[in-house]
């Protein structure tokens, strides 16, 4: 579904060096790594929101990295986005905010948007919620309002960047049941960034590790733990210092 070759990425320093990529179609990936060390540039190369240096992005069968704006519009329909502040238009309201791929995409008669955000806001927990406005929610609520509109039109690929970021354990616990009851419904294709490594192990199947622009690991999320690279084992045990 996803595959990336030699990509590099780089504005005064490399960001992405080198990186090589292959995801499974319906895998559910988790991505680790320190601060800065290109998680999110990652993510934002894959859903042509960020145009690699040089290197090839493969997105279903299809190379987007010299596609121009219009071309990316279609292939950015395959894709629900959950970035880390949520990204919420403050200026609509909750049932606008969730509706937005459906009324961006076309084709779908209002009525029908309307019951697709009312049973998408009860799946998350918020049913009653489409007037209220972005301001008006918690960090927890706004999460939820995020991964609704990220997965109302079941795109193929969802991508959650920090999904649980600022939120108080009990929450993550939350969020983290809501992803994996979603997965069990959608079987898309999942691409997890989290700073939360022991949340994220809980609902992702295969998991990677990027440092200095590069994956360092990448396999099985049970066989993390045995993983014999030191910079992994320094990592996932917070132990990690030095330069990035």
């Amino acid at each position: 579904m996803i595959r990336l070759k030699g990509v590099h990425k780089r504005w005064d320093r490399p960001v992405l060096d080198g990186l090589d990529l292959h995801l499974e179609r319906g895998v559910v990936w988790g991505l680790i790594g320190p601060a800065a060390s290109g998680k999110s540039v990652l993510l934002k190369t894959v859903c042509g929101l960020e145009k690699p240096t040089s290197g090839e992005v493969w997105v279903d069968g299809q190379e987007i990295s010299g596609m121009d704006e219009r071309e990316m519009m279609k292939v950015r329909r395959k894709f629900g986005m959950l970035f880390q502040n949520n990204a919420l238009f403050d200026f609509m309201d909750v049932g606008q905010n969730v509706a937005f791929p459906l009324v961006r995409a076309g084709g779908v008669d209002p009525e029908e948007i309307e019951e697709r955000v009312a049973s998408r806001l009860k799946a998350v927990g918020l049913s009653g919620s489409e007037r209220k406005m972005p301001n008006e929610l918690s960090g927890g609520m706004r999460k939820r309002v995020g991964i609704a509109r990220a997965t109302i039109a079941s795109p193929p690929i969802v991508v959650y960047d920090e999904p649980t970021a600022g939120l108080d354990p009990v929450t993550t616990s939350k969020i983290y049941d809501l992803l994996r009851a979603i997965q069990d419904q959608s079987h898309a294709t999942v691409m997890a960034v989290s700073s939360d490594i022991n949340a994220l192990r809980t609902f992702v199947g295969r998991i990677a590790m990027i440092y200095q622009g590069r994956i360092i690991y990448d396999g099985l999320e049970s066989e993390l733990d045995g993983c014999q690279d030191p910079v992994v084992h320094q990592f996932i045990r917070g132990e990690l210092e030095g330069p990035l």
